[in-house]
């Protein structure tokens, strides 16, 4: 069974870091966007049955009343398996009553909330409206109407001292929310920070923040199942676990990737091409080399890794043969531990270079 993406890239405000596909929220504009929307989904959905579907941005919470019914009577043509797991984001001042009990009338299972930071200088960095009573509040409020609700952290940035981050992740941990994800602030090109010659904080301090962040949320009973991400058992999620997993996946919307048959394409992040329905803007056979490149890339961002016998059952290939693997668990980059192939837990933080080091053929 395959997952489904679908990205809203309407926003309120736009926040200094974001460089997905996005603009500030028009009622006319988004309309249209939504029949191109149902278009695209019409076009290329081949009526399968789907294990999960995330509505992401953007902000999806940015919609008023009529393009969110819109939008759910779209996302009624999928067929969903028994368990689905259906996400959809939110950020903190769209939060209300009436929407939290919208979502969950059209079957929501699950919110994720853009918090980032309870710090006022992190957020007006940021460019991020709310603040920390307004984050408490509604995250009670989704408590009342969700189980399954993920809060997003970004640290390291560039304004923020140690002390600063100790505050905040002590505030994440209050929350008691099933799931956290944690995002070191990377700045990218054509973002706001990019555009102020922003730099990065030094490297030795990023890794401090995250060697904390692990250590203290896996004493408080998170699991730590993937490099960015945390859950309660059971609450991981099973939209994100797909792509680790290297498995299928649709994607609509502007700027979203899908992956199906073993195509992989990247729609248009032109708005007036998608009203247009030139919904494509790249697509492309994946071979067998570059499959396994992506589970071994994918799979290594699980903490547990990849399984070295679902890796030859479905490659017919020895990972142990084809890639760079014995040598560098010799080194101690590597472990193998009940067919699981992963990266030391200490060695996560270098991931890239470490795969880098995997992906060069033989020894």
């Amino acid at each position: 069974m395959k997952g489904v993406y679908i990205h809203i890239p309407f926003c309120k405000s736009i926040c200094s870091y974001c460089d997905f596909c996005k603009f500030l929220y028009v009622s006319s504009w988004s309309k249209e966007y939504l029949k191109k929307l149902a278009m695209e989904i019409k076009e290329f959905y081949d009526n399968d049955v789907v294990k999960s579907i995330y509505i992401g941005g953007g902000t999806p919470s940015s919609l008023d009343k009529d393009d969110l019914v819109m939008l759910f009577d779209i996302i009624n043509v999928f067929k969903k398996s028994n368990h689905c797991e259906i996400t959809f984001e939110l950020n903190v001042d769209d939060i209300s009553e009436d929407l939290l009990l919208f979502l969950k009338n059209n079957g929501v299972n699950r919110v994720s909330v853009g918090i980032q930071s309870f710090n006022d200088v992190c957020l007006k960095f940021m460019n991020r409206k709310h603040d920390k009573k307004s984050i408490k509040d509604n995250i009670k409020l989704c408590k009342k109407y969700f189980d399954n609700i993920n809060v997003d952290f970004m640290f390291a940035l560039p304004i923020e001292n140690y002390g600063m981050f100790l505050y905040d992740l002590r505030e994440f941990v209050k929350l008691d929310v099933p799931h956290i994800s944690t995002y070191s602030l990377i700045i990218e090109d054509n973002t706001v920070l990019s555009y102020k010659g922003i730099t990065p904080i030094k490297e030795e301090l990023d890794y401090k923040m995250y060697k904390h962040i692990c250590k203290v949320l896996k004493k408080k009973g998170y699991r730590h199942y993937e490099v960015s991400n945390f859950a309660k058992p059971g609450f991981e999620s099973v939209h994100n676990l797909n792509y680790w997993n290297n498995s299928e996946y649709y994607g609509f919307g502007l700027g979203a990737h899908g992956y199906v048959s073993s195509l992989r394409y990247e729609n248009t992040r032109s708005f007036n091409d998608y009203l247009a329905g030139k919904y494509r803007l790249k697509e492309f056979i994946v071979s067998k080399r570059e499959d396994m490149e992506n589970e071994i890339i994918l799979g290594f961002r699980k903490l547990n890794g990849i399984n070295i016998k679902d890796f030859f059952d479905k490659f017919k290939v020895n990972i142990q043969e084809e890639f760079n693997v014995t040598y560098l668990i010799k080194k101690g980059y590597l472990v193998l531990e009940n067919d699981f192939l992963k990266i030391k837990e200490d060695k996560i933080y270098i991931m890239n270079e470490i795969l880098n080091k995997v992906l060069e053929k033989g020894e």
